[in-house]
């Protein structure tokens, strides 16, 4: 007969073989939660670098690994210090390529080592022009070691980081046509050593070929401060590009890799138009203004119908006013038109577009008369000859180009041929030529023409300032205020296009002042004849040429 003590025993002894059972278990499961970034933690033998660099190509999007992306990236970011700490010499896997040199640091010159991809890293000489791939170690780096040890440790380590989500950041998650160039990561380590704000920045070399044209490389380190698991950073790096080969200069020691990312990715784009169309509103709201004051002068002011000045003030404005309508329907638009409605439009928003360039450069025109020659400037009829090249040149040009077939859908795309913005403009490739020849070139001998003028008149405005002040005036803030009123009116804000190819910073900055162009031009006008024009002719030397121009023509 089995007692109640023997009873509890046989429970005990049950409990004991059940708990060892999922003990077992969870042994046996470990190796399929190698991706959690715990298991091989610390553990850099060849085995545990295998295992974990199947991670690589696990941890995806998309994927059902279950994976922990800061455990995994720090697991590789510490790996250079067990590199340099435990004196490894070579190592050369299908994912990883590294050599460890001991560097003395009285070098006599600066140090360059090969990174190429399928080899590991070795030290080349400057006349040695292959491999492209390369890098420069500055020698003032190690000069700046020299009081605390005569001898460092270097670790150079080309890690290919497969096509997961590994060392992609939360910001190349999110843009899905950014990548890292050939997954591949370039790190530079003297262990325990910790380098920053090198007064000779080193130098990676990236070989490449050449981008597609709405794409862009950036020079980036791994910033382990960024987000929660780290991120891509740019900070005390800068880029040279190329056509097949990029230069990065950085600062300090790390993980660095270059990132081919679209110029206008889809955030951009969208943050963009809504800059474009706040700006754009708020524009056609003061144009509206300017044209409506000008009618009130010329119902209250007799005189002010014969000035021709403020006439060409107010056909900028309609031009500048029609094309931000032109731009709202364009890209404003829900449903794809048809062939013949966007061909219609391309045509109209190019009309416009031309109409703003020709209008800018006849107020340049109207500068140079009243500013620089001043004198036998007598035109007959002189605001309908102007208003027949302001209205009638554009016409002409979007006849011919609309008779080429040049207008049509037209897409701007992102590094996987997805499309970022679509509206109707030029077609895509066929029309590129006609592009250039009645955009950007019809835009660029405008732009000329009126930076020499506005470079004249601001020359004779503080030259004559400063005749008839002498030398105690200080400084002439009303020259500086007309200049800039007058920049409005010759289109100052669209040169900024010049500086987009710079980077992003700046195609924000001309999205936003260029949109805003109507207002700027508001400003001016109601600066200039509102009140009270008499007031104003006072104090603007322009006003007062103006009217000796609007005189003689009488």
């Amino acid at each position: 007969m089995v007692t109640p003590g023997a009873l509890r025993v046989l429970f005990l002894l049950l409990l004991l073989l059940w708990a060892s059972g999922m003990e077992n278990s969870r042994i046996l499961e470990q190796p399929r939660n190698v991706c959690l970034g715990l298991i091989n933690e610390g553990n850099y033998e060849s085995f545990h670098l295998e295992n974990t660099a199947g991670c690589f190509t696990k941890c995806r999007q998309s994927g059902n690994e279950p994976c922990d992306l800061k455990n995994l990236q720090r697991y590789w970011l510490k790996y250079e210090f067990h590199l340099v700490e435990n004196q490894m010499g070579i190592v050369n896997t299908s994912f990883l390529k590294a050599v460890v040199q001991s560097v003395s640091t009285n070098i006599s010159e600066d140090l360059l080592f090969s990174l190429t991809p399928s080899q590991v890293p070795r030290p080349v000489t400057e006349e040695e022009h292959e491999p492209p791939d390369r890098v420069r170690l500055p020698r003032s780096l190690f000069e700046s070691l020299q009081d605390s040890r005569s001898v460092v440790r270097l670790a150079i380590t080309l890690l290919d980081i497969g096509p997961g989500n590994l060392f992609k950041g939360p910001e190349l998650s999110l843009e899905d046509s950014s990548s890292v160039l050939n997954n591949r990561l370039v790190g530079l380590s003297l262990g325990n050593i910790s380098v920053s704000r090198l007064a000779e920045p080193l130098e990676i070399t990236f070989s490449h070929q050449r981008p597609p044209s709405n794409m862009t490389f950036s020079c980036v380190f791994w910033d382990v401060t960024k987000g929660s698991t780290g991120d891509w950073s740019s900070t005390g790096c800068s880029t040279e590009l190329s056509a097949k080969r990029t230069v990065c200069r950085c600062d300090h020691l790390t993980f660095f890799a270059l990132l081919l990312r679209p110029i206008l990715d889809r955030a951009t784009v969208q943050a963009l138009i809504r800059i474009s169309q706040a700006g754009c509103g708020a524009s056609m709201i003061f144009l509206a203004f300017t044209v409506l004051l000008y009618a009130a002068l010329r119902f209250y002011r007799q005189r002010f119908k014969s000035e021709d000045a403020p006439k060409v003030h107010v056909a900028l404005s309609i031009s500048l006013f029609l094309l931000n309508l032109a731009f709202f329907i364009n890209v404003g638009h829900g449903r794809e038109p048809s062939d013949a409605t966007c061909w219609a439009r391309g045509a109209i928003f190019h009309y416009f577009l031309l109409c703003t360039f020709t209008w800018m450069g006849l107020e340049a025109f109207h500068l140079y008369l009243l500013v620089i020659k001043v004198f036998n400037t007598y035109f007959g009829h002189y605001f309908l000859k102007l208003s027949l090249v302001g209205w009638g040149l554009p016409a002409l040009i979007v006849i011919g180009t609309g008779s080429a077939n040049s207008y049509g859908h037209y897409a701007i795309r992102d590094k996987k041929n997805m499309a970022t913005l679509e509206l109707c403009w030029f077609r895509e490739k066929t029309a590129v030529s006609a592009l250039y020849v009645t955009v950007h070139g019809y835009f660029l001998i405008t732009c000329l023409f009126s930076a020499v003028v506005l470079g004249l008149v601001a020359w004779k405005i503080f030259t004559l300032s400063t005749a008839t002040a002498g030398k105690e005036q200080g400084p002439n803030w009303k020259g500086v205020l007309t200049v800039l009123g007058l920049s409005s009116l010759v289109g100052v804000t669209w040169w900024l296009a010049i500086l987009t190819p710079l980077g992003r910073s700046t195609i924000y900055v001309f999205a936003l002042f260029n949109s805003l162009q109507g207002v700027f031009i508001f400003c001016w006008f109601a600066v200039l004849y509102f009140p009270s024009r008499t007031a104003v002719a006072s104090s603007s030397g322009t006003a007062r040429i103006d009217q000796v121009h609007t005189a003689s023509q009488e």
